[in-house]
């Protein structure tokens, strides 16, 4: 499930090297904002909340046994650390996890977070990839899920569904197509209530 990247930089900062760390920051650092200011609308909260989240990834790296994708691993961690602030002001969570975790994983164009504008525009785009998820056809969605989301292969996700593999494989195909054209009627509307919003 790790890339041979990944898991070359988690075992020298194992051994305790700390730019290989660095590296890994530089790498996701760009994804894990992008994850927390969907809870968290101040820039600079953002930029304080990515920075815990990668000190908690750091700390528990060596619990880090390799069964999932190391971004999977450190996905959690800002949404936990982005849920704990939330509930610590007292506002509650507005979105549950799985939200989140869909939109991550098939917008990651999404992950600029270095202006208000940006945040909203970004925020705008999420409700509307949002409704284009809901709307596929249950299984598409299942499909979608597990690879995009869960990043399952093609076998894995065929044996759990009970289908073949190509039938899984022209899900995930017709699904993502499906996303592709919704999205880009939205971003042709300009105004966020595209043909996405259905």
């Amino acid at each position: 499930m790790v890339s041979d990247a990944d898991r070359l930089l988690i075992n020298k900062v194992k051994e305790g090297d700390t730019k290989a760390f660095e590296l890994l920051v530089r790498k996701y650092q760009g994804r894990v904002a992008s994850v927390i200011s969907r809870t968290v609308q101040d820039p600079a909260k953002v930029q304080d909340l990515t920075q815990e989240a990668f000190l908690k990834a750091y700390r528990a790296l060596a619990n880090f046994r390799g069964d999932s994708a190391f971004y999977t691993w450190l996905f959690r961690i800002a949404v936990n650390t982005a849920k704990n602030h939330v509930m610590s002001a007292g506002r509650g969570v507005p979105v549950n996890d799985i939200e989140y975790e869909k939109a991550d994983r098939i917008a990651t164009q999404l992950q600029d977070h270095d202006t208000p504008e940006r945040q909203v525009l970004r925020g705008e785009m999420l409700k509307n990839l949002q409704a284009v998820i809901n709307g596929l056809p249950d299984a598409m969605k299942e499909a979608i899920i597990l690879r995009d989301l869960e990043g399952k292969t093609y076998e894995e996700i065929a044996q759990e569904v009970s289908c073949p593999i190509g039938t899984v494989r022209s899900r995930i195909f017709r699904g993502r197509q499906e996303i592709i054209e919704k999205m880009q009627g939205y971003l042709k509307s300009g105004n966020g209530q595209g043909q996405a919003a259905h």
